[in-house]
């Protein structure tokens, strides 16, 4: 979760500043929070987050501690393949994240069948990628979403409508699921070659390799 944080400056009686940072994780935000209150000229410092919720120094030592134990720092890959001679797709899924003190990353792959086009299988693998958030028990977090699909990125983002109606389903499972789990994204569009772990998955899954591993990583 990325937080911006409102600090509230008292030198001398009657001086009262109030400064504002840019967004920040919020771990790091707590971090800077804790600093400025050694300098005894803190009066109050905020939290708050995209959504202008407001949180205390408190409360964002609580929350901080309460999700240790849970999934979170969730960044999440997707990528789909499609055999055309074949019409078979290739779903590729990475999901790095963070539980209790260490890091995991969860690889995952499905090849199905069904689907119409190279679209629809970007459609798809994400939408793997956010059941797997669900059997790991994510909730009430934000998540980063990264992908090569201009297609599906630019779409859920709002910025380019989907015309095909199969598309556009797959959008609205896409967000239904999010919203269930309450989880916020946000998305970012990269080449093809940052998105490589993804895509080797899809291709392994076309090519009826399946894959599905958590690991540590450092």
């Amino acid at each position: 979760m990325k937080v911006r944080i409102e600090w509230n400056y008292g030198k001398t009686k009657g001086e009262n500043v109030t400064f504002h940072s840019d967004e920040i994780e919020a771990v790091q935000a707590l971090s800077i929070a804790m600093d400025l209150q050694k300098t005894g000229r803190t009066k109050t410092i905020t939290f708050i987050d995209r959504f202008d919720s407001s949180w205390t120094v408190k409360e964002m030592k609580e929350y901080l501690k309460e999700i240790e134990t849970e999934p979170h720092n969730i960044i999440i890959y997707f990528d789909g393949g499609f055999d055309r001679a074949t019409r078979t797709a290739g779903l590729g899924c990475v999901i790095y994240y963070d539980q209790n003190g260490k890091s995991y990353r969860l690889r995952k792959n499905a090849q199905v069948t069904g689907l119409k086009s190279n679209n629809e299988a970007e459609y798809a693998a994400l939408h793997l990628c956010i059941k797997e958030l669900e059997f790991l028990n994510v909730h009430h977090l934000p998540i980063r979403i990264i992908g090569d699909s201009r297609v599906v990125i630019n779409h859920l983002m709002e910025d380019w409508p989907a015309i095909e109606k199969n598309l556009s389903d797959w959008a609205d499972k896409i967000e239904a699921k999010m919203d269930s789990l309450n989880v916020y994204p946000d998305y970012y569009l990269v080449n093809r070659n940052a998105n490589k772990e993804a895509d080797r998955l899809a291709t392994q899954a076309l090519n009826g390799t399946e894959i599905m591993a958590t690991s540590e990583v450092e």
